[in-house]
This record gives structure tokens, C-alpha cells and sequence, in this order.
């Protein structure tokens, strides 16, 4: 009988990750022991999936996808990036990994005001030492599929949210990176602009190819899932986890309200 065949391995992996803070020292002495953000969460991140965490505020959203980039250490556990354990690598290795493997959409853009629009998405082309990276194939080809190749010369004060946003998406895709974190990405967005943000991410799973670790609060952006895991009390319990089948409000709300969420 034939072997069966083995599961690829994650190109994501959280191994029982733990992140303790110490509270301010102004308690009592029996309140100043450290405090879990983050409790023995495990999780897999598929290649070329929209993975969403999902979870309240201060349940600890960005403090996981801040150990899953290498922007912070656990106190115990271990992340695995494309089988590369981050917490093995030097400062400066992580950094490279992140440069090349990793894109990044924030609540509130990040985007370098006194750059133009072209500069800001060309920005990680630039890094990798592309000379001309607005004649770039692959930066032609997001600044057209995210609809911003008519506001290359403009800078971000000049655009709405929503624009702002979609530059943020083409940045953090335009070097194709293994993954792509987002954090709360429409949270600083109208309901319209941020359907249509949640839009165009998703175009970076199915068109792209791209692979999509996101954290929310909003049922709304939940639905996007092809994963969607919950995270409560710094804990993630895979068994109330939603495949893409279940992915939708109904289902979501049904779940939060189980979890007391």
C-alpha cells in the first residue's frame, strides 16, 4: 500500500507562543507578576490564504501579529516563516526577512507624507535595489490593479482614505512577498471605503497570489476569510475556528456570541 502523502508544511507557524508584560509597578507587590498577553496560541497560515484572527480590543490582535513578523519576541514559543525560525535569526537577519518576505497594511497608512504616491508603493522595490522601480513590471502591474496609476504624482494628504489605504495595500504587495500582514485596516475607514480596502486585499489572495494574515474586530472584514480563527483573553481555541464554508455574518455573530465575545 502506497504511503499516504504528507501535508505541506504551513508557510506561517505559531508554536505555542506566549507574551508576558509586566504591569506597572504602582500595584501592590502581588500585582506586579507578569501578565499574559498572549497564552499557548498555535496557528497555521497556509500558503496563498486570507487568514483572519478575530478578536476584541485588548485581547491581544496586535501583539500576535507582532511576534508572527519578528517585530517582537516571545516570552516563550516560536514562529516559522517559510520553515525559518524568526527567534533564531539576529536582529538584523529579521530585518532582511522582513525587507524581502513580509508586507505590512496599517490602521492608519504609514504612508511617507512628503513622498509622492509612485515613491511610497516603489519604496520596497527601492530597498531590494531596484534602480527605476516605477518602470518595474511588477509595479505597474499593482498600480493599476488597486486603481491608483492615475495618482502616481500626488501626495497622500491629497487622497482619501480609501485611496490611501489601496496605496498601503500596493506597497505591501508590490515586492511579492511570502505574506502580507494587515492590522485593523479599515478601522480608520467609512463603511463603503472600508468594504472596498477589504476588496482589494482579497484580489491580493485570488489574484496575486498572495497570502494574507489579518487582524479585526469587525465581523464585516471577518467574512473575507478563508480561515477565520478567535482570539479571546490572549487565547486562540482552534476548535471554535471557521472554515471558508461557515465564513459569513450569521455564522460569525453566532460564533462571538458563543464565545462570549
Amino acid at each position: 500500500m502506497a504511503e499516504p502523502a504528507l501535508a505541506e508544511p504551513a508557510l506561517l507557524e505559531a508554536r505555542n507562543l506566549y507574551r508576558l508584560y509586566a504591569p506597572s509597578m504602582t500595584g501592590a507587590a502581588g500585582d506586579r507578576e507578569k501578565a499574559p498577553v498572549l497564552q499557548d496560541v498555535s496557528l497555521q497560515v497556509p500558503e496563498g490564504r486570507f487568514v483572519v484572527v478575530m478578536g476584541p480590543s485588548g485581547s491581544g490582535k496586535s501583539t500576535l501579529l507582532h511576534l508572527l513578523c519578528g517585530l517582537d519576541e516571545p516570552s516563550s514559543g516560536s514562529v516559522l516563516l517559510a520553515g525559518e525560525d524568526l527567534f533564531t535569526k539576529s536582529d538584523e537577519q529579521r530585518t532582511v526577512m522582513r525587507r524581502e518576505w513580509v508586507g505590512f497594511v496599517f490602521q492608519f497608512f504609514n504612508l511617507v507624507p512628503n513622498l509622492t504616491v509612485g515613491e511610497n508603493v516603489a519604496l520596497p522595490l527601492l530597498l531590494q535595489g531596484v534602480g527605476d522601480p516605477m518602470r518595474d513590471d511588477r509595479f505597474r502591474h499593482v498600480v493599476e490593479l488597486f486603481g491608483i496609476a492615475d495618482k502616481l504624482s500626488r501626495r497622500p494628504h491629497e487622497l482619501s482614505g480609501g485611496e490611501m489605504q489601496r496605496t498601503s495595500i500596493a506597497r505591501a504587495v508590490v515586492h511579492r512577498p511570502r505574506v502580507v500582514f494587515a492590522d485593523e485596516p479599515t478601522g480608520n475607514l467609512s463603511t463603503k471605503a472600508g468594504l472596498e480596502v477589504m476588496q482589494f486585499l482579497r484580489r491580493a489572495v485570488d489574484e496575486l497570489k498572495r497570502t494574507v494574515l489579518l487582524v479585526t474586530h469587525n465581523p464585516r472584514d471577518a467574512r473575507f476569510a478563508d480561515e477565520l480563527h478567535f482570539l479571546k483573553d490572549g487565547r486562540v481555541d482552534l476548535t471554535k475556528s471557521l472554515p471558508k464554508e461557515d465564513v459569513n455574518e450569521a455564522r460569525i455573530h453566532a460564533r462571538l456570541e458563543e464565545l462570549g465575545i
